[in-house]
Protein backbone atom coordinates (compact mmCIF):
# COMPACT_ATOMS: atom_id res chain seq x y z
CA UNK A 1 0.00 0.00 0.00
CA UNK A 2 1.52 3.27 -1.31
CA UNK A 3 1.43 6.18 1.28
CA UNK A 4 -0.78 8.42 -1.62
CA UNK A 5 -1.42 12.37 -1.13
CA UNK A 6 -4.33 13.73 1.02
CA UNK A 7 -7.49 14.67 -0.81
CA UNK A 8 -9.25 18.42 -0.36
CA UNK A 9 -10.14 17.22 3.05
CA UNK A 10 -6.21 18.05 4.30
CA UNK A 11 -7.54 21.83 4.86
CA UNK A 12 -10.48 20.37 6.72
CA UNK A 13 -10.53 20.53 10.84
CA UNK A 14 -8.38 17.49 11.89
CA UNK A 15 -9.82 14.42 13.50
CA UNK A 16 -7.37 14.04 16.25
CA UNK A 17 -6.06 17.26 17.90
CA UNK A 18 -3.67 17.31 21.15
CA UNK A 19 -2.67 20.43 22.69
CA UNK A 20 -0.14 20.27 25.71
CA UNK A 21 -1.03 17.21 26.82
CA UNK A 22 0.82 15.99 29.79
CA UNK A 23 0.46 12.49 31.58
CA UNK A 24 2.56 11.69 34.38
CA UNK A 25 3.02 8.79 36.64
CA UNK A 26 4.92 10.35 39.95
CA UNK A 27 8.49 10.87 38.42
CA UNK A 28 8.16 9.33 35.56
CA UNK A 29 6.88 11.64 32.72
CA UNK A 30 5.30 9.79 30.54
CA UNK A 31 3.87 12.34 27.71
CA UNK A 32 5.55 15.33 28.28
CA UNK A 33 3.64 17.97 26.36
CA UNK A 34 2.97 17.10 23.08
CA UNK A 35 0.99 18.96 20.56
CA UNK A 36 0.02 17.20 17.78
CA UNK A 37 -2.55 16.61 14.86
CA UNK A 38 -4.08 13.70 12.53
CA UNK A 39 -5.56 14.72 9.91
CA UNK A 40 -9.24 13.58 8.28
CA UNK A 41 -8.60 10.09 6.27
CA UNK A 42 -4.84 9.81 6.91
CA UNK A 43 -3.25 6.88 7.86
CA UNK A 44 -0.72 7.99 10.85
CA UNK A 45 2.00 6.35 11.66
CA UNK A 46 3.43 6.30 16.04
CA UNK A 47 6.68 5.15 16.36
CA UNK A 48 8.94 4.92 19.34
CA UNK A 49 10.89 2.43 21.70
CA UNK A 50 9.80 1.18 24.42
CA UNK A 51 8.38 3.33 27.17
CA UNK A 52 8.39 6.21 24.58
CA UNK A 53 4.71 7.29 25.41
CA UNK A 54 3.21 5.73 22.67
CA UNK A 55 0.64 3.50 24.82
CA UNK A 56 -0.22 5.95 27.36
CA UNK A 57 -0.81 8.05 23.80
CA UNK A 58 -3.40 5.59 22.84
CA UNK A 59 -5.34 5.79 26.42
CA UNK A 60 -4.98 9.38 26.69
CA UNK A 61 -6.64 9.60 22.90
CA UNK A 62 -9.40 7.11 24.12
CA UNK A 63 -10.30 8.50 26.75
CA UNK A 64 -8.93 5.31 29.06
CA UNK A 65 -6.81 7.65 31.37
CA UNK A 66 -7.12 11.69 32.23
CA UNK A 67 -4.72 13.86 31.26
CA UNK A 68 -2.91 16.12 34.05
CA UNK A 69 -3.17 18.65 31.62
CA UNK A 70 -4.15 19.98 28.37
CA UNK A 71 -6.38 19.00 25.56
CA UNK A 72 -7.63 16.30 23.38
CA UNK A 73 -10.22 16.26 20.81
CA UNK A 74 -11.32 13.41 18.42
CA UNK A 75 -13.98 14.45 15.57
CA UNK A 76 -14.11 18.16 17.47
CA UNK A 77 -15.34 16.06 20.70
CA UNK A 78 -13.14 16.90 24.01
CA UNK A 79 -12.01 13.30 25.08
CA UNK A 80 -13.15 14.73 28.59
CA UNK A 81 -16.06 16.30 27.79
CA UNK A 82 -19.92 14.87 27.50
CA UNK A 83 -20.07 14.71 23.84
CA UNK A 84 -17.66 12.30 23.70
CA UNK A 85 -19.46 9.25 24.51
CA UNK A 86 -21.80 9.61 21.43
CA UNK A 87 -18.27 10.44 19.14
CA UNK A 88 -16.42 6.91 20.91
CA UNK A 89 -19.41 5.11 19.02
CA UNK A 90 -17.48 6.25 15.89
CA UNK A 91 -13.57 5.34 17.25
CA UNK A 92 -12.33 1.62 16.56
CA UNK A 93 -9.50 0.11 18.96
CA UNK A 94 -7.21 -2.52 18.35
CA UNK A 95 -5.11 -3.34 21.34
CA UNK A 96 -1.60 -4.66 21.15
CA UNK A 97 -3.18 -8.48 23.04
CA UNK A 98 -6.46 -9.02 22.18
CA UNK A 99 -8.32 -11.18 25.06
CA UNK A 100 -11.38 -13.24 23.36
CA UNK A 101 -13.56 -15.61 25.46
CA UNK A 102 -12.44 -18.95 24.20
CA UNK A 103 -15.75 -20.96 24.32
CA UNK A 104 -17.40 -18.11 22.31
CA UNK A 105 -17.54 -18.64 18.24
CA UNK A 106 -15.96 -16.31 16.03
CA UNK A 107 -19.38 -15.11 15.37
CA UNK A 108 -20.49 -14.88 18.95
CA UNK A 109 -17.70 -12.91 19.94
CA UNK A 110 -18.42 -10.44 17.36
CA UNK A 111 -21.78 -10.43 18.21
CA UNK A 112 -21.07 -9.64 21.23
CA UNK A 113 -18.99 -6.74 21.40
CA UNK A 114 -21.81 -5.54 18.35
CA UNK A 115 -23.99 -5.63 21.04
CA UNK A 116 -21.41 -3.81 23.19
CA UNK A 117 -20.97 -0.96 20.57
CA UNK A 118 -24.84 -0.57 19.91
CA UNK A 119 -23.34 -1.69 16.35
CA UNK A 120 -26.29 -3.94 13.71
CA UNK A 121 -25.47 -7.28 13.94
CA UNK A 122 -25.66 -7.91 10.72
CA UNK A 123 -22.05 -6.12 10.42
CA UNK A 124 -20.41 -9.36 11.98
CA UNK A 125 -20.82 -11.52 9.05
CA UNK A 126 -19.64 -8.92 6.76
CA UNK A 127 -16.69 -8.08 8.98
CA UNK A 128 -15.43 -11.74 9.72
CA UNK A 129 -15.63 -12.17 5.38
CA UNK A 130 -13.50 -8.49 5.47
CA UNK A 131 -10.60 -10.06 7.84
CA UNK A 132 -10.47 -13.62 5.89
CA UNK A 133 -12.51 -15.50 8.54
CA UNK A 134 -15.64 -16.47 7.22
CA UNK A 135 -14.59 -20.12 7.14
CA UNK A 136 -13.94 -20.12 10.51
CA UNK A 137 -17.27 -18.02 11.90
CA UNK A 138 -18.96 -20.78 13.84
CA UNK A 139 -15.23 -22.26 15.34
CA UNK A 140 -14.60 -21.92 19.32
CA UNK A 141 -11.89 -18.99 18.98
CA UNK A 142 -9.70 -21.43 21.51
CA UNK A 143 -9.38 -23.37 18.08
CA UNK A 144 -7.88 -20.29 16.98
CA UNK A 145 -4.16 -19.50 15.77
CA UNK A 146 -2.31 -16.51 17.35
CA UNK A 147 -3.17 -14.75 13.50
CA UNK A 148 -6.63 -15.53 13.69
CA UNK A 149 -7.57 -13.89 16.99
CA UNK A 150 -5.33 -10.94 16.20
CA UNK A 151 -7.89 -10.66 12.60
CA UNK A 152 -10.64 -11.39 14.94
CA UNK A 153 -9.64 -8.28 17.02
CA UNK A 154 -8.80 -6.62 13.93
CA UNK A 155 -12.61 -7.29 13.00
CA UNK A 156 -14.15 -6.27 16.24
CA UNK A 157 -12.54 -2.76 15.91
CA UNK A 158 -14.40 -2.89 12.08
CA UNK A 159 -17.38 -2.52 14.02
CA UNK A 160 -20.04 0.63 13.49
CA UNK A 161 -18.30 1.65 10.48
CA UNK A 162 -15.80 3.58 12.77
CA UNK A 163 -14.34 7.11 11.28
CA UNK A 164 -11.37 6.67 13.85
CA UNK A 165 -9.49 3.60 14.52
CA UNK A 166 -6.69 2.95 16.63
CA UNK A 167 -4.19 0.18 15.73
CA UNK A 168 -1.31 -0.98 18.50
CA UNK A 169 0.92 -3.23 16.43
CA UNK A 170 -1.95 -4.76 14.04
CA UNK A 171 0.15 -7.25 12.46
CA UNK A 172 1.57 -8.96 15.97
CA UNK A 173 1.37 -12.74 15.14
CA UNK A 174 0.39 -12.68 11.03
CA UNK A 175 1.80 -14.60 8.08
CA UNK A 176 2.94 -12.34 5.14
CA UNK A 177 -0.47 -13.13 3.08
CA UNK A 178 -2.03 -11.82 5.78
CA UNK A 179 -0.08 -8.66 6.44
CA UNK A 180 -0.61 -8.04 3.05
CA UNK A 181 -4.57 -8.44 3.40
CA UNK A 182 -4.62 -6.40 6.05
CA UNK A 183 -2.38 -3.28 4.59
CA UNK A 184 -5.27 -4.17 1.55
CA UNK A 185 -7.99 -3.18 4.03
CA UNK A 186 -6.28 -0.34 5.50
CA UNK A 187 -6.08 1.13 2.06
CA UNK A 188 -9.68 0.90 1.36
CA UNK A 189 -10.48 2.30 4.37
CA UNK A 190 -8.63 5.33 4.07
CA UNK A 191 -10.78 5.73 0.56
CA UNK A 192 -13.48 5.46 2.43
CA UNK A 193 -12.77 8.62 4.82
CA UNK A 194 -11.32 6.50 7.88
CA UNK A 195 -8.55 7.92 10.06
CA UNK A 196 -6.05 5.77 11.40
CA UNK A 197 -3.66 5.59 14.17
CA UNK A 198 -1.05 2.72 13.77
CA UNK A 199 1.64 1.90 15.84
CA UNK A 200 4.30 -1.00 14.97
CA UNK A 201 7.70 -2.10 16.13
CA UNK A 202 8.45 -3.54 12.33
CA UNK A 203 9.49 -0.25 10.72
CA UNK A 204 9.41 -1.58 7.40
CA UNK A 205 5.95 -2.52 7.76
CA UNK A 206 5.22 1.09 7.97
CA UNK A 207 7.46 3.08 5.63
CA UNK A 208 5.15 3.31 2.35
CA UNK A 209 2.12 2.74 3.99
CA UNK A 210 1.86 5.82 6.07
CA UNK A 211 0.93 9.19 5.10
CA UNK A 212 3.02 10.69 8.17
CA UNK A 213 4.12 9.74 10.91
CA UNK A 214 5.45 10.86 14.46
CA UNK A 215 8.50 9.93 16.47
CA UNK A 216 8.07 10.01 20.01
CA UNK A 217 11.03 9.61 22.64
CA UNK A 218 10.69 10.44 26.63
CA UNK A 219 7.14 11.35 25.77
CA UNK A 220 7.67 14.05 23.57
CA UNK A 221 7.27 14.46 19.65
CA UNK A 222 10.72 14.27 18.33
CA UNK A 223 10.29 14.43 14.65
CA UNK A 224 6.54 14.78 12.87
CA UNK A 225 6.10 14.26 8.81
CA UNK A 226 5.92 11.99 6.10
CA UNK A 227 9.01 9.68 5.51
CA UNK A 228 10.54 11.85 2.83
CA UNK A 229 9.95 14.92 4.73
CA UNK A 230 12.11 13.04 7.11
CA UNK A 231 14.62 11.77 5.26
CA UNK A 232 14.94 15.59 3.64
CA UNK A 233 15.00 17.77 6.58
CA UNK A 234 17.94 15.13 8.31
CA UNK A 235 19.61 15.44 5.53
CA UNK A 236 20.29 11.41 5.83
CA UNK A 237 23.19 10.18 2.83
CA UNK A 238 21.86 7.99 -0.02
CA UNK A 239 23.24 4.23 -0.03
CA UNK A 240 24.90 3.93 -3.43
CA UNK A 241 25.01 0.37 -4.93
CA UNK A 242 28.00 0.61 -8.15
CA UNK A 243 28.56 -3.03 -10.13
CA UNK A 244 31.77 -2.85 -11.83
CA UNK A 245 33.58 -4.63 -14.51
CA UNK A 246 36.68 -6.12 -13.50
CA UNK A 247 38.92 -3.74 -15.10
CA UNK A 248 36.33 -0.73 -14.13
CA UNK A 249 37.16 -1.02 -10.48
CA UNK A 250 40.10 1.33 -10.46
CA UNK A 251 38.03 4.21 -13.11
CA UNK A 252 35.25 3.91 -10.28
CA UNK A 253 37.68 4.78 -7.38
CA UNK A 254 39.30 7.23 -9.31
CA UNK A 255 36.05 9.02 -10.34
CA UNK A 256 34.76 9.31 -7.07
CA UNK A 257 37.60 10.09 -5.53
CA UNK A 258 37.31 14.31 -6.09
CA UNK A 259 33.44 13.60 -4.70
CA UNK A 260 32.05 13.53 -0.91
CA UNK A 261 31.40 9.57 -0.85
CA UNK A 262 32.04 8.21 2.29
CA UNK A 263 31.78 4.80 3.88
CA UNK A 264 32.78 3.21 1.01
CA UNK A 265 33.62 -0.84 0.94
CA UNK A 266 34.33 -3.02 -1.74
CA UNK A 267 32.41 -6.81 -1.81
CA UNK A 268 34.42 -7.92 -4.84
CA UNK A 269 33.21 -6.18 -7.78
CA UNK A 270 30.43 -4.19 -5.97
CA UNK A 271 31.07 -0.54 -4.21
CA UNK A 272 28.82 -0.11 -1.28
CA UNK A 273 29.14 3.75 -0.06
CA UNK A 274 26.95 6.48 0.95
CA UNK A 275 26.24 9.43 -1.17
CA UNK A 276 25.36 12.70 0.28
CA UNK A 277 22.31 14.35 -1.04
CA UNK A 278 23.47 17.35 -2.51
CA UNK A 279 26.32 15.41 -4.42
CA UNK A 280 23.69 12.88 -5.57
CA UNK A 281 23.69 14.31 -9.74
CA UNK A 282 27.98 14.96 -9.78
CA UNK A 283 28.16 11.08 -8.43
CA UNK A 284 25.62 10.06 -11.24
CA UNK A 285 27.41 12.23 -13.86
CA UNK A 286 30.90 10.79 -12.96
CA UNK A 287 29.71 7.48 -13.34
CA UNK A 288 27.66 7.74 -16.31
CA UNK A 289 31.01 9.25 -18.01
CA UNK A 290 32.58 5.46 -17.40
CA UNK A 291 30.42 3.46 -20.32
CA UNK A 292 31.11 -0.02 -20.17
CA UNK A 293 32.72 0.05 -16.87
CA UNK A 294 29.95 0.38 -14.59
CA UNK A 295 27.48 -2.30 -14.81
CA UNK A 296 25.05 -1.43 -12.72
CA UNK A 297 24.34 1.39 -9.98
CA UNK A 298 21.70 2.39 -7.70
CA UNK A 299 20.93 4.92 -5.11
CA UNK A 300 18.55 3.71 -2.37
CA UNK A 301 16.66 6.54 0.11
CA UNK A 302 17.47 5.82 3.90
CA UNK A 303 14.95 3.24 5.25
CA UNK A 304 12.50 4.37 8.35
CA UNK A 305 14.70 2.44 10.44
CA UNK A 306 17.77 4.90 9.44
CA UNK A 307 15.25 7.78 10.44
CA UNK A 308 14.20 6.74 13.35
CA UNK A 309 17.75 5.45 14.75
CA UNK A 310 19.07 9.11 13.67
CA UNK A 311 16.00 10.74 15.88
CA UNK A 312 15.59 8.88 18.79
CA UNK A 313 19.49 7.95 19.44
Amino acid sequence: MQAAKLSNTDTAAPAIELRGVVKHYGAVHAVDGVDLDVRRGEVFGLIGRNGSGKSTLFKLMLGLVTPGAGDIRIQGAQVSGRNFRKVRRSIGYLPENVVLYDNLSGLETLRYFARLKGAPLKECEAALERVGLAHAARRAVREYSKGMRQRLGFAQALLGRPQVLFLDEPTTGLDPEAIRAFYVTLRRLRDEGVTMVITSHILAELQERVDRLAILADGRVRALGSVQDLRERMDLPLRLEVQTTEAGATAVHKALAPLPVGEQRWQGLQLLARCPRDAKMAVLAALAGLGSAVLDLALHEPSLEDVFFGVAD
